[in-house]
């Protein structure tokens, strides 16, 4: 029988009897309809350890050989299959584990100036500490998902440059790298995992909301976030902001003016909005006021000069304070 193995990392060591046995166990067990008493795994372990004579130094390599071609010759080829995909499963670990630790020693040792993956990110500076720290979990992700997550012909189309998986070291936990559609998002509101929002009513809701939505979304998702539409999102906010700001001044001149009561006025503000036959927005005010100065006189006998003058002032008004409050949302 052998005295002694060579590893695979070249050093000779006594050999073990028992290395083999327990390595047989643990394919055997996996096989109900094979199970091996342990006077069997004894008497087949000794038969591989009897190849070769005391003279000789068997590799780790020709050994596994050898158990698979025993436990075939013996009858035991469910557990020889076994073996085998064990053999290969660990085999595929240490593959994993060899190029990690070279690709760890590049990190360690060598600057960006020197090693390209410590510039793959512009975001990071990876000659420092917690930059080096994020590389190092990158990269192990990026290992584990090459070898036991992505189908290895995608996964060696990546490696050799034929395609390109963005942020790979983020496949298998998130998203990455969306674009947020506000207007969908709006329409009757959102919830964020906390609470519900309702639907925006002014500007400056309307920025409030898409910030809290990009944060809610950073909290799930890696990678950059952005808004392809966000001026055609806002827009309704600034709609919104407008006619709230119009139909306040327009019912304020008229109070002023003595042509309204407090009370009055909080009616004709809630009138109006169903009277209207399209809501106020900057595009046609003139043609709101028109149908304005006609309710207004009809229902609350405003000569026709008065809702002209509460016009202008409100419009003036309502884009200044627009434009005001637009900006500040920005």
């Amino acid at each position: 029988m052998a005295s002694s193995v060579r590893k695979r990392d070249g050093r000779v060591v006594p050999f073990d009897l028992s290395k083999i046995r327990d390595a047989m166990f643990l394919a055997n067990i996996r096989i109900a309809d094979e199970r091996m008493s342990e006077e069997q795994l004894q008497r087949l372990a000794a038969r591989v350890a009897d190849t070769w004579p005391a003279s000789m130094t068997p590799s780790v390599e020709e050994i596994q050989d050898r158990v698979e071609e025993v436990l075939i010759a013996a009858g035991y080829a469910k557990t020889a299959k076994a073996y085998i995909l064990y053999r290969a499963e660990h085999q595929k670990m240490r593959d994993m584990d060899n190029s990690l630790v070279r690709v760890y020693e590049d990190l360690t040792f060598k600057s960006s100036a020197q090693a390209d993956l410590k510039r793959e990110n512009a975001n990071i500076d990876a000659d420092t500490s917690m930059g080096t720290m994020l590389k190092y979990g990158s990269e192990g992700a990026k290992s584990f998902y090459d070898r036991f997550v992505i189908p290895s012909h995608i996964a060696k189309a990546h490696n050799e440059g034929d395609i390109h998986i963005h942020d790979k070291d983020f496949y298998a936990l998130t998203e990455t790298c969306c674009q947020i559609d506000l207007v969908k998002l709006f329409k009757g509101g959102f919830g964020t995992g906390l609470g519900y929002l309702r639907e925006p009513k002014d500007i400056r809701s309307y920025a409030s909301l898409a910030c809290i939505a990009i944060q809610s979304n950073q909290n799930e998702m890696h990678g950059g976030q952005s808004v392809p539409n966000f001026d055609w999102a806002m827009a309704p906010g600034v709609d919104w902001t407008f006619r709230k700001q119009y139909l306040r001044q327009y019912s304020q001149f008229l109070r002023v003016r003595g042509h309204l009561t407090r009370d009055q006025r909080e009616d004709f503000l809630e009138e109006i909005k169903t009277a209207l036959p399209e809501p106020v927005t900057l595009t046609n005010v003139e043609e709101s006021a028109v149908h304005m100065a006609a309710y207004a006189e009809k229902n609350y006998g405003v000569p026709a000069e008065e809702a002209a003058a509460a016009h202008a002032f409100a419009a003036e008004e309502a884009l200044r304070e627009t434009d005001d409050a637009t900006y500040q949302a920005m």
